[in-house]
């Protein structure tokens, strides 16, 4: 028979005699991780101030191109004029990368760029010379006895970022102070943890993307001081589908992946051991092992994950950081990348003076990037999106 009693639902849609039953717990669903400043860990050190500088310094070069197209015969003219004379030493032994032979600089000009050689030195095969070849200096042969040469040295750089301020403020009345809390001991801590996690969001996210005003880059009283990212410092390695020898690849491959690595160690000592990337190129990078993938029949699990990639310039721990540019790469040397506060302004809470029935206060901090040796580092850019 029907069921005639006193039930739940007689007390109508909005239950209003049954207690609320509401999980004493509260989920966090917006994304707020921060794996590159994990990735990198904390800082050696602190700025000291609020424009904070770097010394650089470089050996001198040793490479240079050919910027002659006029020869008379290109297997045997000993005259050819390069980008940097300057570069160069009588005595120096230089070599073309595509070719076996050697030549051996006997005289320089460095008001004309020109310098002259003997062909075929130490019995190798001549090659014709061409316009924007690549020169390598192998090293300089002196003369025993000889006078020592003029002395020859880089400038050291500085290079220079600048400290951005973080701030969100809390703020929480006296009643909601006074009020039992579902899922919350203590409202105003609750809201510092809630702030201070969208400001580490947004630090990782302007250490990735940020950029520094134009003019007045040091800040004033309308000029808000903001820190340059990583995307912005590197110019050097910084590589497009189809431009420069790049491959055109509409997505990342493997041998774009390594071709940029490649450039990266050719170009700096260091190498790179941090490849951070978006989810759609993280899921490119699992593809690269997708070929050689073999699973038998009592496999339970299937994996295609890569969190680590060895090539022949590195082994590279890989990081999926949501902030990250779509169609962007960013390949780090980690040991030349620092997030630092500035002294004493490292993340904490400042409380506000009394004025009114209310507790008020802000989560202050101010940070800035250093980063070492832009050419150590890589981005890969203009990827479909």
């Amino acid at each position: 028979m029907a069921f005639t009693g006193k039930a739940t639902y007689t007390a109508g849609a909005a239950l209003p005699e049954i207690a609320e039953d509401v999980s004493d717990l509260v989920a966090l669903a917006s994304p707020h991780e921060t794996p590159l400043l994990d990735a990198l860990g904390d800082p050696a050190r602190a700025a000291r101030s609020t424009v904070h500088e770097w010394l650089e310094d470089t050996l001198l070069p040793n490479t240079d191109k050919i910027n002659d197209s006029t020869y008379s015969n290109p297997l045997t003219d000993t005259q050819f004029v390069v980008l940097n004379a300057a570069r160069f030493r009588v005595g120096d032994q230089i070599k073309v990368d595509v070719s076996a032979e050697v030549m051996l600089v006997t005289a320089v000009d460095t008001g004309t760029n020109t310098l002259t050689v003997v062909r075929g030195y130490g019995g190798t095969t001549a090659a014709a010379l061409a316009n924007n070849q690549n020169l390598q200096i192998l090293g300089n042969a002196a003369l025993e006895g000889d006078s020592a040469d003029a002395a020859r040295f880089n400038a050291r750089t500085r290079k220079t970022n600048y400290t951005q301020i973080f701030t969100s403020t809390v703020e929480v009345s006296g009643s909601e102070l006074a009020v039992k809390q579902i899922g919350v001991a203590d409202e105003v801590d609750y809201q510092k943890q809630q702030r201070l996690r969208e400001l580490l969001r947004d630090l990782e996210n302007c250490v990735i993307n940020g950029r520094s005003p134009a003019a007045n880059p040091e800040g004033s009283a309308s000029v808000r001081r903001s820190m340059k990212g990583i995307v912005g410092f590197v110019t050097t390695n910084k590589f497009i589908p189809g431009a420069g020898g790049f491959p055109s690849d509409a997505f990342l491959t493997e041998d774009s992946l390594n071709l940029a690595l490649r450039e990266i160690w050719k170009s700096a000592s260091g190498q790179v051991d941090l490849i951070v990337v978006n989810g759609r190129d993280k899921r490119r990078i699992n593809e690269f092992v997708g070929a050689n993938q073999r699973f038998s029949p009592d496999d339970k699990t299937f994996a295609k994950v890569i969190g680590t990639y060895e090539s022949d310039f590195g082994v590279c721990r890989i990081a999926l950081s949501r902030w990250v540019p779509s169609g962007t790469v960013m390949l780090l040397d980690s040991g030349r990348v620092e997030v630092m506060p500035l002294a004493g302004r490292s993340f904490h809470y400042k409380p506000l003076g009394a004025t009114g029935d209310r507790e008020s206060g802000q989560v202050i901090g101010e940070y800035t990037l250093e980063l070492r040796s832009e050419n150590a580092h890589g981005v890969i850019t203009g990827l479909t999106v």
